[in-house]
């Protein structure tokens, strides 16, 4: 049972709260020992299953949509140029891509940390400028000198509309892989756990297990594609503040921003039922009991915060629903063609997210937007219809603060270019520059697709 209590009030502004109960004795988990974490010694000796795991995962063969990936030829072959071909390959050839290891700092990971980089895990301390977004003094940022790949594919029956969920996000009750053991730890002591975002990268594809979702312990990390972290870094939360994930299931993001900071509060955000238990969840298997006061769980509708919760927050992320490239192309026929049918509807929706976001958000506070497609639609021509609309949106640019120093780990590109013509790197200001980034999955950079932009609300 979820250590999580939920409660809702019948109004437009209904909150499922979560609150922090006593965490239950770690059960025996059926007729297995409840085993200590491992030495270091221990895990190496378990991880060599890991080179085995990823032979077995290169045999299998996927088949891709031919109505969604004839639609996406049409539309980025002219958006992207001459990168459509080779991001093409990377998102036809799953077992390209590769994985981040988003470890938790509310539980003991230092031997996880030993077998990564035994394994060829490695990270980067970002001293160029990026580790400076996380505004807290003992904050680090480590992503890798290596590149990965987007969250994981979601499961081929997931909903039409998506957002990509990492491996975590399964949160199956038990896990076929014990290459580490599957222990589950217990938070460390509050004085180790000052805010600290740290993502190891391996430089081949190289899918490190997932650990199972067992009530009443705390997961080691959580397996993501890096690039969804940048959304996160552009954010910029910093203790003490007031923070909306507004499309938060199923977690992912809400876990990376306990990661770098301590907010007063944490809204995450999911009117979707079976999404929100989800979400419970994720939040459960990597939160302490001493930070879930901070977290609340919304049901509303995304769109509403504007007038239930206008001018409550000081950052909002706006991970919108969108049509998610890595799983479409995977869907059945007939889900493809479903898909795409309603794929045109949602710009609108995304900007009604958007628009609800600044409202919400304080006058002097920012909002970031953010998706994983390729789609100019949903991408920056949401932002501009929002910029058109709204007066006191002002765009900011993340060329400088985030691409420069990053740019030897993901492709970027600014958004809005030419139709049909190579990207360009823009000049410093310029409109299309400010509109926000694209990071587009290319051989050994295979992070992505991965949109964000910044807006701040005028005083």
């Amino acid at each position: 049972m979820s250590t999580y209590l939920i409660s809702m009030r019948q109004s437009s502004s209904a909150w499922r709260s979560v609150i922090p109960q006593k965490r239950p004795p770690s059960p025996p988990w059926g007729s297995r020992a409840v085993h200590r974490h491992p030495g270091p010694e221990g895990l190496l000796r378990r991880a060599g299953a890991l080179e085995n795991q990823v032979a077995k995962r290169c045999r299998k063969v996927r088949s891709s949509c031919p109505s969604v990936l004839s639609c996406f030829d049409q539309q980025y072959s002219q958006e992207l140029g001459d990168l459509w071909a080779s991001a093409r390959a990377v998102l036809l050839d799953p077992n390209s891509w590769q994985y981040g290891v988003m470890l938790n700092r509310f539980s003991a990971v230092n031997g996880v940390a030993q077998v990564l980089q035994s394994q060829g895990f490695s990270t980067l301390l970002l001293g160029t400028g990026v580790s400076k977004l996380l505004g807290n003094s003992p904050s680090t940022v480590s992503l890798s000198k290596y590149q990965a790949g987007k969250d994981s594919l979601l499961p081929p029956d997931s909903d039409f509309i998506s957002k990509c969920p990492p491996d975590d996000s399964r949160l199956q009750p038990d896990s076929t892989s014990h290459a580490l053991g599957q222990d589950l730890q217990p938070e460390p002591s509050l004085s180790s756990c000052r805010p600290t975002l740290q993502c190891y990268i391996h430089p081949r594809p190289l899918r490190f297990p997932s650990q199972a979702h067992r009530p009443g312990q705390l997961k080691q990390y959580y397996l993501l594609n890096a690039a969804s972290l940048l959304p996160v870094l552009a954010l910029k939360v910093r203790d003490g503040e007031k923070v909306l994930d507004l499309c938060s299931a199923p977690g992912g993001k809400a876990v990376a921003i306990m990661q770098c900071a301590t907010p007063a509060l944490l809204c995450c955000n999911e009117p979707d039922p079976h999404r929100r238990d989800w979400l419970a969840k994720t939040l459960e298997s990597f939160l302490s009991p001493s930070h879930t006061s901070r977290v609340l769980v919304s049901a509303q509708d995304g769109r509403s915060f504007g007038k239930s919760e206008a001018g409550t927050y000081d950052k909002v992320l706006v991970d919108a629903p969108c049509s998610n490239d890595r799983s479409w192309l995977y869907c059945g026929n007939q889900q493809g063609e479903q898909r795409l049918k309603e794929r045109a509807r949602l710009p609108a929706l995304q900007t009604q997210l958007l628009k609800s976001a600044l409202s919400a958000v304080r006058p002097g506070g920012v909002v970031v937007y953010s998706t994983c497609t390729l789609s100019s639609f949903e991408n920056c021509a949401v932002v501009e219809t929002v910029l058109n609309e709204c007066p006191e949106a002002e765009p900011e640019d993340l060329w400088e603060e985030i691409a420069v120093p990053l740019s030897t780990y993901f492709t970027f590109r600014t958004a809005h270019p030419a139709r049909g013509q190579p990207p360009v790197p823009p000049l410093n200001g310029s409109y299309h520059h400010r509109l926000g980034l694209l990071v587009v999955p290319q051989p050994g950079k295979t992070w992505g697709p991965m949109f964000l932009s910044r807006i701040r609300r005028r005083r």
